[in-house]
This record gives structure tokens, C-alpha cells and sequence, in this order.
């Protein structure tokens, strides 16, 4: 069977990783993520960072890169990526005023340049959704549709969130099946039941992690990547939950 790798999203614990950097790496660590997902480097210089990382056993599954930053200096990002390791870039989010139909035309434009340079360098870009890019243009398709199809699939790929996927009424096994051989990357997350519909460690909530866990080991899926915007608890006791419920599972 597959194994498939599970990172951390170091932006879940963005507050503890503000205080100490390298000691809540090493937390990281000694819960058995395999790898870390980057929102930052904590100060760092890559070859730094790297050095840390090593220390700890850890590699890095993919970095969450600004748009603003990917468009403005993605030499320095690729280089950076690649001192790391780091096969994958993830552009995280669009700003709201650039989420119009007008400017995702831009978007596809930006991501396919982009993601033409990391390509010819050996890296993958990967576009991150949010809940917004459901939303139906004009077109009658909804934005996250329009971004993939109209983007080179060798040099844009997708790192689908199934919560947001979920929040948004989609199923996300649907969405991996769909783009099957563009999807490295995967967000896993789960949502409360209530009507808050708040963000919750893996297996306490409704969103259907099994079809997606499934479908994994059959797919291109190469890192599942555990992330909690927030958490009503200890946001280290959130990721510790979510990892033993995925190594219950047998993942």
C-alpha cells in the first residue's frame, strides 16, 4: 500500500513558532510529523533553516509563498526552496480586492509565468483554494474551475483544502478525482458540527476525511498536510490529536 507522508502546516502554530522558532520545530518533531509545511522561516536563512530541519529529521513538504512575493522575487524563492529541499511553492491566497473575474484572468496569466520558471527549476507550483473561489463567474463555473483549466497543467498544479472545499458545499473526493494527476498536495482539516461550522482536529467533525484518505493511495498525492486555522484548545494538543487519529487509521 501507498505511504503517503504527513507535514504540519507551521502556520497552525503561528503564535508558539512567534515565541520559539526552533523549539516548536523540535515539538514538531517529537509528535512524528514526518515534515513541516513553511508560512515563513522563523528569521532564518534558508541554509539555516535547512541545517534545523535536518537536526530534527524533518523535510519540507512545500512552502506557503505570497502572491505579492512569488511575483516580485521568485528567483530568491526558488533559490531559497531549493536550499530547503523543497519540491513544491504554494501561492496561499488572494487578496480580496483581486478576487473578481477581471483578475483572475490576471492570476492565470501570473501563475502560468510563475510556475514556468519553478518548473524549469524542478519545482512545483501549487495554487491553495479557499471557500471563495467557488464562487460561479459569469461563465457558470466556479473560480477554482477557471484556474485550473485555463493554467498549463505541467507547471500549475493544485493543493485542494477540504474544508474549505466542505464549507463551500463541494465534496473534495469529486475535486481530486477531477484533477487527478494535479493534486501533490492536500490540506487535511475537519469542521464542528454545529453551525459555527468552526475549524477541528481530524475525526471530531463532518467533513468525510475517509473518501479523501482513500482516494489518496490511489492518486498522485504526495504529502497530506495537517492544518488548523485556529483552535479552541491547545493549538499543539489540536495537531497531536489530529496526527494520532491519522496513525489510528493506519496512515
Amino acid at each position: 500500500m501507498k505511504k503517503i507522508p504527513i507535514a504540519l502546516q507551521m502556520y497552525t502554530l503561528r503564535n508558539e513558532t512567534e515565541k520559539d522558532f526552533t523549539g516548536t520545530l523540535q515539538q514538531v518533531a517529537g509528535l512524528g510529523y514526518e515534515g513541516v509545511e513553511l508560512a515563513g522561516h522563523g528569521g532564518l536563512s534558508a541554509k539555516e533553516l535547512k541545517g534545523t530541519l535536518d537536526s530534527l529529521d524533518l523535510r519540507v513538504a512545500s512552502s506557503h509563498i505570497p502572491l505579492s512575493e512569488l511575483r516580485n522575487d521568485v528567483q530568491k524563492v526558488i533559490h531559497d526552496q531549493l536550499e530547503l529541499g523543497s519540491s513544491y511553492i504554494v501561492c496561499p491566497y488572494l487578496p480580496p480586492e483581486e478576487r473578481t473575474e477581471k483578475h483572475y484572468v490576471h492570476l492565470i496569466d501570473d501563475l502560468n509565468s510563475i510556475g514556468e520558471l519553478c518548473f524549469n527549476e524542478g519545482i512545483t507550483l501549487c495554487y491553495h483554494n479557499h471557500d471563495f473561489e467557488l464562487t460561479t463567474l459569469s461563465t457558470g463555473k466556479p473560480a477554482l474551475e477557471m484556474i485550473l483549466n485555463e493554467t498549463n497543467p505541467h507547471w500549475v498544479k493544485a493543493e485542494f483544502d477540504i474544508y474549505w472545499l466542505t464549507f463551500a458545499g463541494e465534496k473534495p473526493v469529486e475535486w481530486l478525482k477531477r484533477y487527478q494527476g494535479r493534486t501533490p498536495l492536500v490540506h487535511l482539516k475537519d469542521m464542528t458540527l454545529d453551525g459555527e461550522r468552526f475549524f477541528a482536529e481530524l475525526g471530531t467533525g463532518g467533513v468525510d476525511l475517509a473518501s479523501v484518505l482513500d482516494y489518496g493511495i490511489h492518486s498522485d498525492v504526495d504529502w497530506w498536510i495537517v492544518e488548523q486555522d485556529q483552535s479552541r484548545i491547545s493549538p499543539i494538543e489540536s495537531v497531536r490529536m489530529s496526527l494520532d487519529y491519522l496513525r489510528q487509521n493506519n496512515i
